[in-house]
């Protein structure tokens, strides 16, 4: 490549790329998010960003995601080996758009190796060949948990994940928030009792589901395109408007069965959701965290039963923060088993552009780092070097001034970086076994002995 050429180094579009201060929120959320999973007893694990594309595709899997195909590309002194390299028919691979179907094969590959129910947390990076806009990215990240059983799982695990949600958005300290419950059984089963044909009921689902999204006409007029009745389509409508506390919306479709044919599904659906909130109550979670909206349905089709969408109040326009549900067949999609979970995912590249657009969170400072040790001479470079070591074995993060600068410029890249204290050193204060110690939040100035400067900078930055 000749000097004179360009090369066009910006990020591809939809690849996020974070400033130091983002991605130390970005940390500082995943740890805050760790936490609680493992408070739960959920174990990390990782898959690979690769899997076959089969895999992928397995029985739907792939849904409406757009998947990014891997091909190998060899470099012009060794094309000869292109066909060699090639990955053909079953060995296509492809990019993970999400960590629900490469949890199903990692099950399956390590079947005689896990304790089931077997409870894990990822957070891995994930693919998706989405149109890139605000708030939408082709690779983010996805904090996730999900509990899978063999043969069964107890209700009781799908009561525990509003509790989750509620303790981790608690804790990032994002304002109200609504974590919205419903079953995908009380859905199926309620368009099958109105007499919506069975091929029909999928389509349905993924009508109301975009409810919030599109409005109600706009869900009036597709439901009546797919063969609705005027009768249908309004009952439709009268059952997903059914608000109130969540006794009332139990009592109001409890009754409901009461006036219609064919309710097994729907009866069993209700009951499901009934042991599901009378757990999150047990659970001790505030009635102001959730709520039962029968709009809930999540579009993707591996969804059999309990089902979450989490809102910030007052920021609806930002979607769901948190979703998931519980499903039968995916895991044992590989495997031949019945092999039931419930997960929720956390976008948290989406999450966070989103809030910090909006001004609810804030990026970190560009380093960790709390005290600058100044450069006032070289000749006490070792001096410099030994306070710096003692503070961070108390504990404290460092940054060493190696650079030979003048203070002010020293303070100004210290003061830029957001590091609230300086440590400054000349002759007279080592040979007194002293120093300098400048608040840059405030100005002030003062001389300590150095040996009680670590116990001075731990209660200054709890003021």
């Amino acid at each position: 490549m000749a000097k004179t050429d360009k090369i066009n180094y910006s990020c591809p579009s939809g690849f996020p790329e974070f400033l130091p201060g983002e991605k130390r929120l970005e940390s500082y959320l995943m740890d805050t998010i760790r936490q609680v999973f493992e408070r739960y007893g959920f174990t990390p694990i990782e898959t690979p960003a690769v899997e076959r594309l089969e895999v992928l595709q397995a029985k739907g899997n792939q849904g409406d995601n757009i998947v990014y195909g891997l091909s190998p590309i060899l470099p012009p002194n060794r094309q000869a080996e292109k066909e060699k390299a090639g990955d053909t028919g079953s060995e296509e691979r492809a990019l993970k758009f999400d960590q629900t179907v490469p949890l199903a094969a990692y099950i399956a590959r390590h079947l005689n190796d896990l304790n089931f129910p077997f409870a894990r947390y990822q957070m891995d990076v994930v693919f998706r060949g989405e149109r890139a806009k605000d708030g939408r990215f082709r690779q983010f990240r996805q904090c996730d948990i999900d509990v899978v059983g063999r043969g069964k799982l107890s209700l009781l695990y799908d009561a525990q994940v509003p509790a989750i949600i509620a303790e981790i958005f608690e804790a990032i300290n994002i304002g109200d928030f609504l974590i919205r419950i419903n079953n995908r059984k009380v859905l199926t089963g309620f368009f099958a009792s109105v007499g919506v044909a069975a091929e029909n009921i999928v389509s349905c689902i993924r009508i109301v589901d975009t409810a919030e999204k599109v409005g109600e006409v706009k869900v009036k007029k597709a439901l009546k395109e797919i063969g609705l009745s005027e009768y249908q389509v309004e009952k439709v409508g009268d059952f997903t408007n059914i608000k109130g506390s969540v006794d009332d919306v139990l009592d109001k479709l409890k009754s409901m069965t009461e006036t219609l044919d064919n309710s097994e599904v729907l009866t069993q659906g209700i009951s499901e959701l009934e042991t599901v909130i009378s757990g999150v109550i047990n659970l001790g979670v505030s009635d102001k965290r959730f709520c039962i909206d029968l709009s809930i349905a999540r579009g993707l089709d591996y969804y059999t039963g309990t089902v979450y969408e989490t809102t910030l109040i007052g920021h609806e326009a930002l979607g769901s923060i948190c979703s998931g549900g519980r499903y039968e067949e995916l895991v044992g999609t590989f495997i031949g088993e019945k092999m039931p979970g419930v997960g929720i995912s956390i976008g948290l590249t989406r999450l966070m552009s989103r809030l910090l657009k909006a001004g609810i969170l804030e990026s970190f400072a560009p380093t960790p780092a709390t005290v600058m040790v100044v450069n006032m001479q070289e000749d006490l470079m070792a001096t410099y070097l030994d306070v710096s070591q003692k503070l961070r074995r108390s504990g404290m993060n460092v940054i060493t001034s190696f650079d030979s600068r003048g203070v002010g410029k020293q303070l100004q890249q210290a003061d830029k970086q957001k590091i609230p204290f300086c440590i400054i050193i000349g002759s007279e204060e080592a040979a007194a076994n002293m120093c300098s110690f400048k608040d840059l939040r405030t100005g002030e100035q003062m001389k300590v002995p150095i040996a009680g400067l670590a116990g001075v900078l731990k209660q200054r930055l709890v003021q």
